[in-house]
């Protein structure tokens, strides 16, 4: 609706993931270095965390789109244990096609499958996005079907992607011999303010915009109350650009962010609040010299 309004050619601020947009803050270089290390190195388990809307799937797709011709990869999104058992899951990741209920006859077709890549020179990589809904059990199960690889021979890859309860999983007790496996492993952490600007000009600038459709304290206000993840800024600015829209407004201003944060404080699906600490003090202090207003009360 206010792509053309504003000079884009597509809209910059999707909440769907979408490996064209990806800002690679030092944290997400981090991320995705060590994401490729372990495929590279084909290390038999990679951990990726981190938060809500940090960015995790699309690093995990950017990933997708790089990988080589000799890479077979499935990927799972949903772990949910109504749609199956694992090897329900691993089996449909990689269209192996299969009849059997019976779960011994699953794992050899799926040990079968891995053994005809191997032959073939391919690496088999499984990647598991959300991975923190796996209970214990079903994690458990990961780890023994990991013992397809024999010796040197790495045949099957597993990167596991999740918010920070997936790491708490993995420090118990019941899965010492499955966080020993892992052999490298990385959390994705927010944005800090100088990030958030530039993930914001970025992603106008893909989306063939001017990188200045935000004035600077309505940045500033957009990480005051988003703390630099990634999901909540799209929100924010997408509704930003529809409320500018609306008002016939050229160029995002503070007071357009302002209303867009009330209207999600008053009738919004996420929640909306102002964070604690130093740096969003400093902007707090900042937006009510210059602007008069107080982002605390907003």
């Amino acid at each position: 609706m206010y792509t053309s309004f504003f000079g884009l050619v597509k809209k910059p601020f999707s909440l769907t993931p979408d490996p064209e947009f990806l800002y690679l803050s030092s944290n997400h270089k981090k991320a995705l270095t060590v994401l490729k290390y372990g495929l590279m190195s084909q290390a038999g388990f990679t951990v990726i965390t981190g938060a809500i809307g940090a960015g995790k799937t699309t690093l995990v797709r950017h990933i997708l789109n790089t990988i080589g011709e000799d890479c077979d990869v499935g990927l799972i999104s949903n772990t949910h244990t109504a749609f199956g058992d694992l090897l329900t899951w691993v089996l449909s990741a990689f269209g192996v096609e299969h009849e059997s209920r019976d779960k011994a006859e699953r794992y050899q077709k799926f040990v079968r499958f891995i053994e005809q890549q191997y032959q073939k020179g391919h690496r088999v990589i499984l990647i598991v996005d959300e991975a923190q809904n796996m209970d214990l059990q079903t994690l458990e199960e990961l780890r023994l079907l990991s013992n397809i690889n024999v010796g040197q021979d790495v045949m099957l890859q597993i990167v596991l992607v999740g918010q920070p309860e997936l790491l708490k999983k993995l420090q118990a007790p019941e899965l010492i011999q499955f966080a020993q496996r892992v052999s490298v492993g990385y959390n994705l952490n927010p944005l800090n303010l100088e990030e958030t600007k530039k993930y914001i000009y970025y992603r106008l600038l893909i989306a063939g915009g001017s990188t200045q459709l935000f004035t600077p304290s309505a940045c500033l206000a957009i990480y005051y109350f988003t703390a630099g993840v990634p999901r909540l800024i799209n929100n924010i600015c997408d509704l930003s650009l529809l409320y500018g829209f609306a008002e016939d407004e050229k160029i995002v201003s503070l007071q357009t962010v302002i209303e867009v944060i009330k209207e999600k404080k008053l009738g919004g699906i996420t929640p909306i609040i102002s964070h604690k600490g130093e740096i969003f003090e400093k902007i707090r202090k900042s937006i009510m010299s210059e602007n008069s207003i107080d982002l605390a009360k907003v």
